[in-house]
């Protein structure tokens, strides 16, 4: 089974053929799909898509671009929005310094109150770097030394600094569409450096397709490109790879329930 474990699949992109887009993904041998919250305002969106069938889920979070305009809130209070049965996640959430409008400060806050969150829960952060390697790497061990916590680097763009420093840290890295574009040769060797038992395959969905469908938009059935690509990578099979990589989403995500 082949999973999707990062797309967006309430953003109004999908809107004209969703159903379309889930039935693609269920003939391509995708069984599972877990589509992120990047604003508490759109949660409910989120929640609406996720109900859709039995293997959609869903995460609650506060992307490091929305901590400028959404409500800020406590670890709590998104601990409290865990208990819908469809919720298996937490984020996306981290930090984000590729704008100049950032404030990094509110992004760290919120970074470590979706951190408690997780804490309380039990359920993975779903993390978000860019520009902000060390910060990243430093709020995530402060956080380790209070409460272990589970967590997935999502759409792995970083250095191989990055990489270390997380599975260190006994994290998942999550691969996109991007890993398949010529120019990420150094991503690609990102790749086959980490352990597939330490690997995840993302669409961000509809973002970042990845070859042979760059530069349209990308759902959910596109990730076994991504699959394959990286599985050749490694020189293991298809079929050995998305078996692992198929464990490795439970034992992260294990609130969600194998078809």
């Amino acid at each position: 089974m082949l999973i999707d474990s990062h797309c967006h699949l309430e953003f109004p992109d999908f809107k004209g053929d969703f159903k379309e887009v889930i039935d693609r993904a269920a003939s391509s041998d995708v069984g599972l799909m877990l589509t992120i919250s990047t604003s508490i305002s759109d949660f409910q969106s989120v929640i609406r898509v996720a109900s859709y069938a039995p293997n959609l889920y869903a995460s609650v979070g506060i992307h490091p671009d929305n901590t400028l305009t959404e409500p800020q809130l406590s670890g709590a209070q998104i601990a409290s929005l865990c208990a819908h049965e469809k919720v298996i996640g937490i984020g996306e959430t981290g930090l984000d310094y590729h704008y100049e409008n950032h404030d990094k400060q509110l992004q760290e806050k919120m970074f470590k109150a979706h951190i408690e969150a997780a804490q309380k829960t039990g359920l993975p952060v779903i993390v978000h770097t860019r520009d902000a390697e060390k910060d990243t790497v430093r709020i995530l061990k402060e956080m380790l030394d209070k409460a272990p916590f589970k967590a997935v680097i999502h759409c792995f763009t970083g250095s191989r600094w990055l990489a270390e420093e997380c599975l260190k840290l006994g994290f998942y890295i999550s691969f996109s569409g991007i890993v398949t574009f010529k120019n990420a040769k150094s991503l690609q060797e990102v790749a086959e450096f980490v352990p597939v038992e330490r690997i995840l395959v993302e669409t961000d969905a509809p973002y970042l397709a990845p070859v042979p469908f760059r530069g349209k938009r990308n759902e959910p059935s596109f990730v076994s490109h991504t699959a394959q690509f990286v599985a050749d990578l490694k020189g293991i099979t298809f079929k050995s790879f998305c078996d692992t990589v198929e464990d490795n989403f439970f034992k992260t995500f294990d609130k969600a329930s194998a078809r």
